[in-house]
């Protein structure tokens, strides 16, 4: 773990480089920890870091790091309270590149929905978008290059998947994902870091 000041009321906590279960439980905790901190204004994690925004005429960054520390180590054995479950009815047969996807790695449609539908996901970060969750990690089978020509529209509750992820659009939006179902799902503002996340094909 490691604090590096970027600016004069900002901090930045990292943790390994490597994205892994492990370091998302670190950032998982820490990042709910550091919401009971007086004087911290905002937090913005990511796969393996967070950035931490704070009142400076609270806090140092020096004083802030030792504070952060401190409750860390204190709340560290109820670091696994605030995971959640979360299912997502899925319907497949909106999958506009759910075809290619298959050909690319050479597997049946059905190889496909049953590799995506049948993996526990966790939520690593929010970005892009309000409520646009990085959902990882996809089957070995899965891991799938962003398209080459994004869409200038990808309609909302599209699934999607890149690289190593899954995602699901929550507005309408351009995007280069890979669109391979459509969910009604729409409680978006209810992802938080370390979630669990299972897409249930209807």
């Amino acid at each position: 773990m490691e604090f590096k000041q970027v600016s004069p009321n900002a901090s930045m906590l990292y943790f390994e480089n490597a994205i892994s279960e492990e370091v998302l439980n670190k950032v998982q905790h820490a990042f709910h920890v550091m919401q009971d901190i007086e004087g911290i204004t905002d937090i913005t994690p990511s796969y393996t870091s967070l950035l931490i925004e704070y009142d400076n005429s609270l806090h140092s960054h020096t004083s802030l790091q030792n504070l952060i520390k401190k409750s860390l180590q204190e709340t560290l054995v109820s670091m696994s309270t605030k995971k959640k479950h979360i299912k997502i009815p899925t319907d497949y047969s909106k999958g506009e590149d759910l075809e290619s996807v298959a050909k690319y790695h050479h597997l049946s449609i059905e190889e496909v929905i049953h590799l995506h539908s049948s993996t526990t996901y966790r939520v690593y970060a929010i970005g892009f978008m309000v409520g646009f969750a990085y959902l990882g990690t996809l089957p070995t089978q899965l891991f799938t290059p962003r398209r080459s020509t994004p869409r200038t529209k990808v309609p909302k509750g599209a699934v999607a998947i890149a690289d190593h992820q899954t995602a699901i659009y929550p507005q309408q939006s351009a995007g280069g994902w890979n669109i391979i179902g459509h969910t009604d799902f729409d409680d978006f503002a209810s992802f938080r870091i370390g979630d669990s996340v299972e897409f249930i094909r209807i």
